[in-house]
C-alpha cells in the first residue's frame, strides 16, 4: 500500500472522489474545514478553504461539486487564486442543535444522498437522517431516520440497491435498502454485523463486480463483501482509522483510502494518522456519476 501524500494530514479526512475529466482526486477535512484536489499528472495538491465543516462531496455535472456541510448542501466551485465560491442549493432543519451532514454520495442516476449527525458522537442520539437531493424536487424529507451517526453509503452497478451503515460504537450496523425508479427507498434489511468484525462500518464504496468495501474504523483495516454479505477478504492499512474509500486513477483500479488523526495518536498513527493511501486491488470501480441538476 502506497501513501499517496506524503507530507499530508488531515484532522477528519473524508469522501475521496475521482474526477475523470480532471485526472483528480478531490477530498475534504471535516474538521479542517478544507477542501483537497490532488493532480494526477504532476502529482500535487491544491487546497481551498471552507465556512462550515465540508462532510461529504460528488461531482457536479455543471462543474465543481456538489456538497453536503452543515447547514445544507451546496454547490462548491474552486476559483482561480484559491478562491471558493460556495452557493447554497437547500438548507436543511436538522432536528436539534449540533448537527451537521456526515456520508454522502450521488446514486447511478445522479441524485446525491447525504446522511445526518450529532456532531458529539458521546451523547449517542440516534436524530440523524438520509436525505436525498434532486433536480425536479429539491431535498426530500428523511428518507431514512433514527441513525446515530450515518456512513457507508454505496449503490450497486445496477442502481437498485443502496448500502447504508450506522458506525456508532452502539449500532455498528451495514444495511441494504431497495432503490426503486422514482428515488424512493424500501424497507431496509442486515447486510453485515459489523460487531463480529473488526473495525467500525465508517466510509464504503462498491466495485465494478458488485461488491462492497467498508473502512473498519479503529481497527486499520478495509474490508469487501460480495452482494450476498459474505467477507471475501480484508487489506491492513497503516493507521488505526481509515474513513471512507472510493475507486479512482486513469483505469480506476485505484482503491484510495483516507483517514482520521486520532486525538492522542500512538503507534503508526503518530506518523501516518490522517494520512491518504492508495492501493491497487485487483479489481475495478465504477465512475462515479455526477449530481444532475437538470
Amino acid at each position: 500500500m502506497d501513501l499517496l501524500l506524503s507530507d499530508h494530514r488531515d484532522q477528519v479526512g473524508e469522501s475521496p472522489v475521482w474526477s475523470p475529466a480532471e485526472q483528480a482526486l478531490y477530498w475534504v477535512d471535516i474538521e479542517g474545514r478544507k477542501l483537497h484536489r490532488w493532480t494526477y499528472a504532476d502529482q500535487q495538491v491544491q487546497s481551498w478553504d471552507t465556512e462550515e465543516r465540508p462532510a461529504c462531496i460528488a461531482l457536479h455535472a455543471t462543474g465543481g461539486l456538489i456538497a453536503g456541510m452543515e447547514t445544507g448542501v451546496f454547490h462548491l466551485q474552486p476559483q482561480p487564486g484559491g478562491l471558493l465560491s460556495a452557493t447554497l442549493l437547500a438548507g436543511v432543519d436538522h432536528p436539534q442543535p449540533g448537527m451537521r451532514f456526515n456520508d454522502g454520495r450521488c446514486d447511478r442516476q445522479g441524485r446525491f444522498w447525504a446522511g445526518t449527525m450529532v456532531r458529539d458522537m458521546s451523547l449517542a442520539q440516534a436524530a440523524g437522517s438520509l436525505y436525498r437531493m434532486d433536480a425536479q424536487h429539491g431535498l426530500s424529507a428523511p428518507q431514512v431516520q433514527g441513525l446515530v451517526t450515518q456512513n457507508g453509503l454505496g449503490f450497486s452497478p445496477d442502481g437498485k440497491t443502496m448500502y447504508l451503515s450506522d458506525s456508532h460504537p452502539s449500532v455498528q450496523q451495514i444495511w441494504q435498502l431497495p432503490l426503486h425508479d422514482d428515488g424512493s427507498v424500501g424497507q431496509r434489511s442486515l447486510f453485515v454485523d459489523m460487531r463480529d468484525l473488526p473495525g467500525r462500518p465508517d466510509g464504503g464504496a462498491v466495485d465494478a463486480d458488485g461488491c462492497y468495501w467498508i473502512c473498519g474504523n479503529d481497527a486499520g483495516v478495509v474490508h469487501r463483501f460480495t452482494p450476498d454479505g459474505r467477507l471475501d477478504r480484508s487489506i491492513a492499512v497503516p493507521t488505526s482509522k481509515p474513513s471512507m474509500c472510493s475507486f479512482g486513477g486513469p483505469g480506476l483500479d485505484v482503491l484510495f483510502i483516507t483517514s482520521i488523526r486520532p486525538g492522542q495518536p500512538q503507534g503508526d498513527d503518530v506518523a501516518l494518522g490522517g494520512a491518504i493511501f492508495a492501493t491497487r486491488p485487483g479489481v475495478a470501480g465504477l465512475p462515479e456519476t455526477p449530481y444532475r441538476s437538470a
